[in-house]
This record gives C-alpha cells, sequence and structure tokens, in this order.
C-alpha cells in the first residue's frame, strides 16, 4: 500500500503540484485543484500513466484511492498545505516519485512514448531549479541537499524568447542519482529536452506548454 501510495497514488502527483505550483504562483495545494490545467496533469498524470504500472497492494483499489486523492484530499481548504513546502528535497524524491514507473514501463516493455506528462514534469523540475516563475519574477526554490549543484547546471538558461543552447540539460538528466536513471538511456532525455526548452521560453511559456501537453493527453 505504501508502495502504490508513493510511486502512483499521491506522491508523485504531489511533486507535480509542487513544481509548477512554484511556477504559476500559487501557495496553497487546495488552490491549485482550482486550476484546470494542474488539475488535468496530476490527473491524466495518475491514471492515465502511472496506473498501467502500479503496484496493487491488494487491501484496497488503487483507482478509488486515487479518486479519493484527486477528489476529496488535494482540493480540502482545510489542508492548508502549500507547494513550497512539498518541493522541499524534491532531488531525494524524484528517483521513487517517477524513477519507479520509468523502471517499471522498461521492465514490462511499454512505450516509453506514453510518458508524455511524466516528463513534462521533469522538464519542469529544470525551469523550477531557474527560480524564475511565469511571470519573470525570481523566487527562491525550497530546501533541498542538491540545491546549489544543480542551479549551477542551469545557470547559462535564460528565460526568453530565441534560440539559446540547452545541452547543459544533458548533465542534468543524465543524473541516475536524482531521477533513477539516465533518461537519455531510457529513451526519454531528449523529449524532456526539448519540452524544457518550451518552458524556458520568456514569461507566460510554462502555462503555454503545460495547456498544450494536459490537453493533448
Amino acid at each position: 500500500a505504501e508502495r502504490m501510495k508513493v510511486c502512483t497514488c499521491l506522491n508523485p502527483l504531489h511533486t507535480a503540484m509542487s513544481l509548477y505550483g512554484c511556477l504559476l504562483g500559487y501557495d496553497l495545494i487546495s488552490a491549485e485543484m482550482k486550476d484546470e490545467d494542474i488539475r488535468g496533469l496530476v490527473a491524466k498524470l495518475g491514471h492515465k500513466e502511472a496506473m498501467p504500472v502500479v503496484v496493487d497492494p491488494g487491501v484496497l483499489k488503487p483507482e478509488e484511492f486515487i479518486n479519493a486523492v484527486l477528489n476529496r484530499r488535494l482540493p480540502n481548504p482545510f489542508m492548508p498545505d502549500a507547494p513550497q513546502r512539498i518541493a522541499t528535497d524534491t532531488s531525494q524524491k524524484l528517483p521513487i516519485r517517477f524513477g519507479e514507473t520509468i523502471r517499471a514501463y522498461e521492465a514490462k516493455g511499454r512505450n516509453m512514448d506514453d510518458l508524455v506528462l511524466l516528463s513534462l514534469v521533469l522538464a519542469g523540475y529544470a525551469r523550477y531549479l531557474k527560480g524564475i516563475d511565469d511571470t519573470g519574477r525570481a523566487f527562491e526554490p525550497s530546501p533541498d541537499p542538491l540545491l546549489e549543484e544543480l542551479r549551477a547546471i542551469v545557470a547559462p538558461l535564460e528565460v526568453r524568447e530565441g534560440e539559446q543552447d540547452f545541452s547543459c540539460l544533458k548533465e542534468l538528466y543524465k543524473r541516475r542519482d536524482v531521477f533513477g536513471a539516465d533518461l537519455y538511456g531510457t529513451g526519454l532525455g531528449e523529449r524532456i529536452e526539448g519540452m524544457a526548452a518550451e518552458l524556458f521560453a520568456g514569461p507566460g511559456a510554462v502555462r503555454r506548454t503545460l495547456h498544450k501537453y494536459v490537453s493533448a493527453r
């Protein structure tokens, strides 16, 4: 049951909301659930992408659990949780919350191209590390033991329209300690890098990119 929660039905959704919530200026998880793009992101991430490889504990049904998370827990205004708190130590959480799903897809021979929104979350991590929200304002990313090291990787990138060299992201997305796998080795790296480029394309790019991929999924 714990593995089901941590790898599929709750914790990955929290991390997705923490990254995009910070980028879009939210300070409450319950408020994020009123945002159609963010709600669509976590609902489709859970139901469409992670559920096919969920660890079924047998003592409760994963579909019922995730529906309770999406419809009761996350929208609950009496649970004043903040994306900034949940974003703490993100580098330590990603290998379990998303790496396990990637490894399960590989082990089962599933099509990695189906991991669209998972890729979008990991692309959002690079944009989050830059510490500039979707309006162009700077914010301080939450505490993390690897924060300064990882921020140095994205330091050459700018939040602006136009061509720029995103090759520095290879240093980030090859990190097995952060993602649980070399993402280029899984076949996801190039897609994630391309999504990150979209997210960096100036003010408003986070909203445009999020809406694009959520609505298409």
